[in-house]
This record gives C-alpha cells, structure tokens and sequence, in this order.
C-alpha cells in the first residue's frame, strides 16, 4: 500500500484511501461512513477560478481531507488521475455520461490503476429509461412500491422524510464499494459500482412480498401489520399532546403491554382477526390519553411490552439508553450522530474535524509528487 496522509490507524478501513467528489446528501454521508470507520476519505471539492466554495457546517464533512480542483481544468483532471493512481476507490454521484464528458469517467481513471473501484450513485442508476431523469428520494421510493405503502388509508402516502431512498441508497453504495474493494484485492481487478436508490429500495422490499404472497399482506394501505393498521403496531397519542410507540407484534409482548397498561387480556383476541382492528385501536388510543408521555416512559422502560417514547431527533441525546451506548458526539460545537456500528477488536474513536474546501491541498499534491518521485526512482 501507498503512504497516506496522517493515516487514522483507528477502525476497520484503516489504510483504505477513498477519492469522494463532492456532491449532495447521499454522497458525502457514503463518505462520512468510510471516514468514520478510518478510512482516508479525500473529498474533491469544486474550484472555481481558484475560488473556494462557501464553507459548512454539514457534519459529512468530518473526519475527510480535502482538496480543490476544477475539473473543466486539464491541470486539475491530471492531478485527479494521478491521485487515482495511488487510492483504492473513488465514487461520484453525477448523472450519467457527466464523468466521462470531463475525462475523469471508469475508463480514464481505472486505465492509471486496474485495481481501482469506481462508485457511481444517482436515483435512477446508469441505465434505463429514467437515467437521464432529475429526480428526489421521494420519486425514486414511489416506482418500487414503497412509497404506496406509507401513511394513513383515507390521505395520500407520506414520504419518511428522504432516509428511505437517499441515505438507504448511501448505504447500498457502501456496501458495494466495501464488496468491490474485496474483491480487488483478490484478483488485482477494480470495477464499477453502479447504485441506484430505486434498486436499493427495492432491494429493501422482499418482506412484503413475501408477506403479499402468503396472503398476510393486503392491498390498502394502513390495514396491515407493520403499516399502522394493526392495533399493537402503532403510534398513539398522549394526554399532553405527545405519542408512545407499540410494537408489540407477538402476543407474548402484547400481553405484557395489555397488563402494563391495564387494559382487558381479551383484546389479545382480536390480535390476527383484522376486522376487531378499528375498534381495538380506538380502545388502546384512549387508554394512551389517559397519562402524559413521561408517565407511560416510566412504565413501560425495560420492559418486553416493546412501547417507546416518539422523541424529537434534537432531543434524542437526552434518553438513557442514547447515553449509555455513547450514541452521540460533540465536535466543534456541534451534537451529531456518533459512528456506528461498534467493533470489539478495531474501534472507530473520535471522528476528525470537519475539513474545510481546500485545507489539506498541499499535502496532497505533496503526496502526489513524492510518489511520483518514488516511481521514478524505483521503476
């Protein structure tokens, strides 16, 4: 392996250099996962007549190096190739055809190091009819049938915010990347990774079809086991105006919920029978109104009833169990998601700084030219 940059020998990718062009959302939190497992994530940010982008706060940021290029700039296309030819992947999420257009597409970049792995993230994928298309999570969620799915039965389908198609895709970008790499290293081969957020959702979707085919999955939305149609599955209301969540699926924890809850054991038999759903709901929803949020907490925490508090995200920090797993980290004034997963043997530690556009530049060409250099000397 090439020397890197002030290498984080911390976490399991310690010693992976990752090339992220700069784009949006999904694309800097693919590159936020890798950093924050160690790898050396060197993020491409846009120059422009040498003028460096406004700076930002985005916690995707953290734990990268970053350099300035314009890509439109033949100087800065060779300088991304060569630093290519040092990394172990490199990912962008433009549409497709824009890499290859610049000279910096699979082709170009793989032809200065074979073993390189090319990660290419849009909604739609490189191909198919839609390809060409803009689009949002909420688009690429609606043609794989999730979207149809989500919400109440008498309202339009609610989008869960956009971490079902953008940030899931992220993942899937991940996970290919991570499995493309492997695969290098085997057989001296790089390839291209090529992620659409539609087939990640989609990919995402097999228990339901599952669950369709065996009859136990129906048609309308919010009639169903896990769309909020069934009565132990499900958001309630609180008397101050707040909501507990139960998911009480199997009638051993639904029993549990019934007695804690003290409410009859005889709405336990109406659990599978779909048509008693209705009037089981507005049972359990008035019970719910009859204590404030922070009463039932303390009812049900620890227990097997499987009820939680529906916390606000800028409140999440605050729950005990958040504490107790470490779930949360302040840097530079900043209270952010801490990195998962853990790991017994190569623990991940603090993430580094968020890199501002442009900080690391002359370490970067530095490490460009000494190797270079090295090439030269040792043919």
């Amino acid at each position: 392996m090439n020397s890197h940059l002030e290498v984080n020998a911390i976490g399991p990718l310690a010693g992976l250099r990752v090339i992220e062009l700069l784009g949006l959302g999904p694309g800097p939190f693919v590159g936020m996962m890798l950093a924050d497992m160690g790898a050396e994530v060197i993020l491409i940010d846009r120059a422009s007549d040498g003028e460096a982008p406004q700076l930002t706060r985005d916690i995707h940021r953290r734990g990268k190096k970053s350099i300035l290029l314009n890509l439109k700039s033949e100087k800065d296309r060779k300088t991304l190739l060569k630093l290519c030819a040092i990394s172990d992947v490199i990912f962008e999420g433009n549409r497709p055809g824009v890499m290859e257009k610049l000279g910096v597409g699979p082709e170009d970049c793989m032809a200065r190091n074979p073993a390189l792995v090319y990660g290419r993230m849009t909604g739609w994928g490189q191909t198919g009819p839609l390809a060409q298309s803009a689009g949002h999570d909420i688009n690429y969620i609606s043609i794989v049938g999730a979207l149809h799915a989500m919400g109440y039965a008498d309202r339009p389908p609610s989008p869960p915010l956009n971490l079902l198609g953008d940030y899931a895709g992220a993942m899937f970008m991940a996970f290919g990347l991570m499995s493309a790499v492997f695969q290098s290293r085997l057989s001296g081969r790089g390839q291209v990774v090529d992620t659409a957020m539609s087939d990640s959702v989609n990919a995402m979707m097999g228990l339901f079809f599952s669950a369709q085919d065996t009859g136990i999955w129906g048609t309308k939305r919010e009639s169903n086991f896990l769309d909020g149609g069934a009565p132990y599955y499900r958001v309630y209301e609180t008397r101050d105006g707040k909501y507990m969540s139960l998911g009480a699926i199997e009638p051993k924890f639904m029993r549990l919920f019934l007695q804690l809850a003290e409410l009859p054991e005889s709405i336990l038999e109406g659990h599978r029978n779909q048509t008693l759903w209705p009037a089981l709901r507005e049972t359990i929803a008035a019970r719910f109104l009859a204590k404030d949020q922070r009463e039932w907490a303390e009812i049900f925490d620890g227990t097997d009833a499987c009820v939680a508090p529906v916390i606000p995200f800028w409140e999440a920090h605050k729950h005990p169990h958040n504490i107790a797993r470490n779930a949360f980290i302040e840097l530079e004034g900043l209270r952010q998601p801490a990195p998962a997963p853990k790991f017994s043997d190569t623990p991940t530690g603090t993430p580094g700084l968020r890199a501002t556009p442009g900080q690391h530049q002359d370490e970067i060409i530095a490490l460009i030219n000494a190797t270079a250099m090295n090439e030269k000397a040792n043919p």
